[in-house]
Order: C-alpha cells, then structure tokens, then sequence
C-alpha cells in the first residue's frame, strides 16, 4: 500500500479511484464497514482503493481546545488499512486554508480533480468544506456534475450502541478495554519506546517492568491493572533483543497504567511486566495490547502488600490469558 503525503503526491497518471473519508481514529468496526464497502467497489469497477485521511485531526483547527486524545496513530491507521485491502492512503494536513474550502472546491479539486473519484463512500454524518457546509446530499449533488458515484452507509449500531471513536474514548477512560476492544474490533494497542522508569519494579520488587509515557493527546486506559500481550516491534537495524524475547512474538503481560502511590512517583506511566521472560529493552520500540482489566489502582501500606497484590495480579493474567490466542 502506497502512502501518499498530501495532495502533490497523487501520481497524475492516476486513471480512476474509490475513496472514503474520514479521520479513522481507531479504525473501529464502523470505519472498517466503510473501508470494506470502498474496497469492493474499488475491485468490481477495476479501480484502486483510496482510504483519505488526516492529520492532524480536523478538530486542532477548528476547535483545539476540544481536539480529543487519539486512539492510534497515522501509522497505525495505514497498518490497519492496509490488512483491509486499501491500496492507497491519502493523508491530508489539515490547515486553517484548507478549512476555508467550500464544498464545491473539495469536489472539484480533490475528489474529481487530484483523485479522478468514480466512487466515493461516507458515513451517513460525514460533513465537509467550511464550517461543515456540506453533509451527504451536498456530497450526492455535486457528485452528479463530476459523475461521481456516492455511496453513503448508516452508522454502525450494535447491542443498542453505535460504533464510534468518542464511544471507545469514554470507554477507555472507565477502564473498559474488553468492551473497547469489543467496538474496535480488535485490542486496543499502545505503541512506543521503552524507557527508563522509577527502576524499582526490578529492583525492589522483582518485576522488571517495559515503562512507556504517552502525552495527553494519546488515549490511554484508566489508572488500573490489565491484562495483555507485549510484543518488541521488529527493526532490522535495532538488532537482536538481548534476553529471551524475539521482535514479532507476542508474550503475555501484566499492566499497570498509573502513578506508583506506594513509592511517591506522581509521573503517569504504562508499565508492562513480560511474564516468563527476562529482557534489556531500553530504546527498543514495543506494541501492548489491553485484554482486560484486573482491578483499580491502589495505595498499599508496605512492599509486601503490594507483592502480594502484584503475586495475585500475575496469577489472574495467566488464567485469563489462558483463554486467548495463546503466546508464540
């Protein structure tokens, strides 16, 4: 799958598109029922697949006072898209110029014009051009003159709930990842490097922990103890873990997403305790997968309460990661 870094890099020799529209944060299970519906058109009209999205989110423009955590990153929108059968990806840098185009310029000039558009797939709130001017009848009329086919889908409602990236977001924050991953369609993932933490999961304590910070524009799980899989990405230039851990495989994980109250540490980090393993994977990039969550944070009145509680923490994941595709 080709990514293409704003509209200049459309190849002009582009004979014909599908394209769907949208920001795509999470790729959840209603972003993949568009997904799939443009790349069947894309196939039965003999055109390639073009998934259109951008960044930053519109909402830094219009609104970044309001502009919400991310679910995922543009990298992870093109992993997942490309696993869908996107042949290509258009990210757009949304800016304030960009902002102010009027419907009818986005028609003629992207969709018509840059990506010769024969087929254009949008959800049933999909809106565009300034100050949202334009919904799915404007997109329908417009389409018309340039002979563009719209197709517009209902939003995704499951068990009395419709499939959305606020929904997942509101999710998240209660701790809720099985139900999360449940309207996502898959685990929600965090992806970063690992760094160096407060030192005393192996230190004191005997559970060396992977430690990741993430910003506030990142979506995180509440404060709590999960359950999951750690995986090392694979980088050809990092070269072999030194450990017993291969990039690739993924292991069962304990997670703890938090401060640590018990030692004072008020930084809010994501620790990963890899079971079974033993690893040095400072400045190794790594994926954690949520499963399920185990319990809140706690305050322990002394370190062996909390090995206790961590002992306790362990034994769950091992049961609960029982049930699910087992480890590599």
């Amino acid at each position: 799958m080709d990514i293409w870094h704003g509209l200049e890099q459309i190849p002009a020799d582009l004979e014909g598109s599908v394209v769907t529209i949208g920001v795509f944060d999470g790729v959840h299970r209603g972003h993949r029922r568009l997904i799939g519906a443009a790349t069947r058109r894309a196939r039965e009209l003999g055109v390639p697949a073009v998934l259109m999205t951008f960044d930053p989110h519109p909402m830094s423009v219009f609104a970044p006072e309001k502009l919400p955590p991310r679910l995922g990153t543009v990298t992870t929108r093109a992993d997942l898209a490309r696993e869908l059968g996107v042949d290509h990806m258009l990210v757009v840098p949304f800016t304030a110029s960009m902002a102010k185009q009027s419907p009818a310029d986005f028609v003629d000039r992207v969709l018509a014009g840059k990506l010769k558009a024969v087929a254009v797939v949008v959800g049933e709130n999909f809106t565009f051009g300034y100050r949202a001017a334009g919904n799915t009848g404007t997109l329908r009329e417009l389409g018309s003159v340039h002979g563009i086919e719209v197709d517009v889908q209902d939003l995704l409602t499951d068990e009395g709930t419709t499939i959305s990236s606020s929904v997942i977001r509101g999710l998240l924050r209660d701790g809720d990842v099985a139900r999360a991953n449940w309207a996502l369609g898959r685990p929600f993932r965090l992806s970063g490097e690992v760094v160096r933490g407060a030192g005393r999961g192996g230190r004191e304590l005997g559970y060396p922990t992977a430690n990741l910070y993430f910003p506030d524009t990142v979506a995180v799980p509440a404060d709590g103890v999960y359950c999951g899989w750690f995986t090392v990405t694979e980088d050809p230039d990092a070269g072999p873990v030194d450990g017993d851990m291969v990039p690739g495989i993924r292991y069962i994980t304990a997670i703890s997403v938090g401060t640590n109250p018990t030692f004072g540490d008020e930084r809010r980090s994501v620790e990963a305790f890899v079971l079974d393993r033993e690893a040095d994977l400072y400045g190794r990039h790594c994926e954690i997968e949520f499963i399920e969550h185990l319990r809140g944070m706690e305050k322990f009145d002394g370190v062996d309460d909390l090995l206790t509680a961590m002992d306790r923490d362990v034994r769950r994941t091992r049961r609960i990661m029982a049930q699910h595709q087992p480890a590599e």
